[in-house]
């Protein structure tokens, strides 16, 4: 009973951010998915109705991720020591996700876009993918 619950209010909680945010062809919409292993992100023209950039965790090479775990939390803190910036694993990766895409969406001429957070709180992993894509050199 708790899980069809929960899932009615991320459901309203999707509906209400939507009904405020519409990706135009000059202001694509930069929409993010989480799941527990995975996030995948997307930039969509809603006029149109197709999704022009699109990536995940898993395009993100196999070696240079394993080569990244095992000094990851060493690397990050000193990239972050002067911003006092701790990252786990998966908001590490989140983070990577979101230069992936902006470096894409770049190369496809989109420099504007609306974020959709889709329900979820603006925090962790979803923040961790927008930061790579500002600092990437997307606008929000």
């Amino acid at each position: 009973m708790d899980t069809k619950i929960k899932q009615e209010k991320k459901y309203r909680r999707q509906k209400r951010v939507r009904a405020k945010i519409k990706g135009t062809a000059k202001m694509p919409r930069f929409c993010v998915f989480r799941s527990n292993k995975h996030i995948y992100a997307q930039i969509i023209d809603d006029e149109k109705g197709k999704t022009l950039v699109g990536c995940s965790d898993k395009e993100i090479k196999i070696s240079e991720l394993q080569l990244k775990t095992k000094n990851l939390k060493q690397e990050i803190k000193e990239k972050d020591q002067e911003k006092e910036i701790i990252r786990t694993r998966k908001v590490a990766i989140a983070y990577q996700v979101g230069i992936l895409l902006a470096e894409k969406a770049i190369k496809n001429k989109i420099k504007k876009i609306v974020f959709d957070r889709r329900g979820y709180k603006y925090h962790g992993r979803i923040k961790a993918t927008a930061d790579g894509a500002r600092k990437a050199g997307l606008l929000f």
